[in-house]
C-alpha cells in the first residue's frame, strides 16, 4: 500500500476538508460576534501557513494511531505497491524498489481512487487537486476551481471563507446525483457570498506567466454552448473534476477479475465478492455503490466478520447519509426528488417543504430565509418518509439522527408526533405542513 494510513478520508479528503470549513465558519463567527457584545480592534486576518501545519500536525498524529492499532492486533504493515502476479500471490514494491512476495488464501482490494486531470495543454504541470490543497504550503491565492462535485463546491466555500478570491467553472450541472433544486440553492448561496461561478464552459489550455508560490497562470476555456472562449488569469487552479479508481495497474487481468473498463470500478455481488471467488472489494472501487469513507468502514467491517467470525450480516447500501460541506451545509438521506419521480411516479409522492431562519443568525442579521428542509413521502406507502434534505448549519449533525429514523420506517406521521426541541433547526421537520403541490408560501414569519 502507499503511505497515508487511513486512506483518502483522513489524508486527502473528510478530515482536512472539515478542517479547512470549520476555518472559514470561524471567520463568520468572527463577524457575526460584533452583534453579540464582542469587541476587538485589532485587524482580524486569515494565515493560511498555520492552519495546513496545524491540520497536517492532526493527520500525522491519526497516521500514527493507526500504525500504533494495526500493531496491537498484529496486524503486519508493509507500505509498499501491491499487484497481483498470479493467483494467490502479489508482488510488494517498496520506496527503494524492492520486491517481496505474499501468498494468501484471500485478498481484499480497497485502493481507493485518485484525482482525475482534464488531459489539455498544462493541465499536471501547473494545476494543482484537492489532493495537494490540504497540505500546500503557501496560500493559493486568486483561485480557479474547475468542476461541479462535492469536492469542487467544497474547495470553493471554504476557500472564499477564508477571503481569497474564487471562481469556479462549471461544465453542465452542479452536484450530479444529487437533489437538483438543493444543488442550485447551495451554489445560489455561495454566489450571495462571493464565489463567482462560470457556467457551461471547460479549459482547453493551462499556461503559466509566472513562476512563483503562488505563481500566475493564464486559463483558456471555451463554451460548451457555441464557439465562445474566454481567458482568465489565476494564481492556483484547482481542479475536482472527479476521481478514477486505483485498479488497472494491480495485476487483477493476471487472475482474472473483471472491472468496467470505462470507470474502472469493480462489480461485487451483495457479499463484496468479485466474479474470482477469494478476491474481494470494498469502498470507492465498487460499481454502483457510495463513494464514501463510514460506508467503506462498515462494508470492510461486515466482510471481515463473515470471512472469519462466522457471522452472516451484509452491508446495507440503502438509505445511506451524507453531507457536503459547502458554506452552508447540505445533509441528505434517501433519494432526491427526482429520483423518487422516476422511481415511484410523481402522483405517487408529496413533498413537504419549508424556508427556515436559524436563531443563531437574527441577531447577526444573516440572510432570512436562505436555509431550507424538505421531505419526500411516499403517499401510498403510509407516507413514509423516502427522501431527506436540509440546506442548513450543522447540517450533518442533523441528518445523522433523521437517517437512524429512516432506516426505522420513518412515516410523516411519526414526524408530526415528535415534539421538536426548540430552538434548533431540526424542529423544522416536526412542523412541516406546506406541500410543494400547494404552491403556498414558505417564508418563515418567527422563531
Amino acid at each position: 500500500m502507499c503511505s497515508g494510513l487511513g486512506g483518502t478520508c483522513v489524508n486527502v479528503g473528510c478530515v482536512p476538508k472539515k478542517l479547512m470549513h470549520q476555518a472559514a465558519l470561524l471567520g463568520q463567527a468572527l463577524s457575526d460576534s460584533r452583534k453579540f457584545g464582542w469587541e476587538y480592534n485589532q485587524q482580524v486576518k486569515h494565515n493560511w501557513e498555520i492552519m495546513t501545519e496545524a491540520i497536517q500536525n492532526h493527520i500525522g498524529s491519526l497516521n500514527w494511531s493507526y500504525r500504533l492499532s494495526l500493531r496491537e492486533k498484529t496486524v503486519a504493515y508493509v507500505n509498499s505497491y501491491g499487484e497481483f502476479v498470479k493467483h494467490h500471490k502479489i508482488k510488494a514494491t517498496n520506496g527503494k524498489g524492492q520486491e517481496t512476495c505474499y501468498t494468501a488464501a484471500k485478498f481484499v482490494i480497497a485502493t481507493g481512487e485518485r484525482p482525475r486531470y482534464l488531459g489539455i495543454q498544462g493541465d499536471k504541470e501547473y494545476c494543482i487537486t484537492s489532493d495537494d490543497l490540504f497540505s500546500l504550503p503557501y496560500c493559493p491565492g486568486k483561485t480557479l476551481v474547475v468542476g461541479a462535485s462535492y469536492v469542487a463546491l467544497e474547495c470553493a466555500g471554504f476557500l472564499a471563507g477564508v477571503g481569497l478570491d474564487v471562481t469556479v467553472m462549471v461544465r453542465s450541472i452542479l452536484l450530479r446525483g444529487f437533489d437538483q433544486e438543493m444543488a442550485e440553492k447551495v451554489g445560489s448561496y455561495m454566489e450571495q457570498h462571493g464565489v463567482k461561478f462560470l457556467r457551461k464552459f471547460i479549459p482547453v489550455m493551462v499556461q503559466q506567466l509566472e513562476k512563483g508560490s503562488p505563481g500566475k497562470l493564464k486559463v483558456v476555456a471555451k463554451s460548451t454552448e457555441g464557439p465562445e472562449t474566454i481567458e482568465g488569469i489565476y494564481n492556483t487552479v484547482l481542479l475536482a473534476i472527479g476521481r478514477d479508481s486505483s485498479t488497472r495497474k494491480i495485476g487483477l487481468e493476471k487472475i482474472g477479475v473483471k472491472i468496467n473498463e470505462k470507470s474502472g470500478k469493480i462489480p461485487v455481488n451483495d457479499m463484496e465478492q468479485t466474479n474470482v471467488p477469494y478476491v474481494y472489494a470494498v469502498g470507492d472501487v465498487l460499481e454502483g455503490k457510495l463513494e464514501l469513507t463510514p460506508v467503506a468502514i462498515q462494508a470492510g467491517k461486515l466482510l471481515a466478520r463473515r470471512l472469519f467470525g462466522g457471522r452472516l450480516e451484509k452491508c446495507d447500501y440503502i438509505n445511506v447519509p451524507t453531507t457536503v460541506f459547502t458554506p452552508l451545509e447540505y445533509g441528505c438521506c434517501g433519494l432526491s426528488e427526482e429520483k423518487a419521480i422516476e422511481v415511484h411516479k410523481k402522483e405517487n409522492l408529496e413533498v413537504y417543504h419549508t424556508l427556515f431562519w436559524p436563531l443563531e443568525w437574527t441577531v447577526a442579521g444573516r440572510d432570512n430565509n436562505t436555509c431550507y428542509a424538505k421531505i419526500i413521502c411516499n403517499k401510498f406507502d403510509n407516507n413514509r418518509v423516502i427522501g431527506f434534505h436540509i440546506l442548513g448549519p450543522n447540517a450533518g449533525e442533523v441528518t445523522q439522527g433523521f437517517a437512524a429514523a429512516m432506516k426505522c420506517g420513518l412515516t410523516k406521521q411519526l414526524l408530526d408526533d415528535t415534539i421538536g426541541i426548540h430552538p434548533t433547526c431540526g424542529e423544522v421537520f416536526t412542523t412541516l405542513e406546506i406541500t410543494k403541490s400547494s404552491g403556498l408560501d414558505i417564508s418563515q414569519k418567527g422563531c
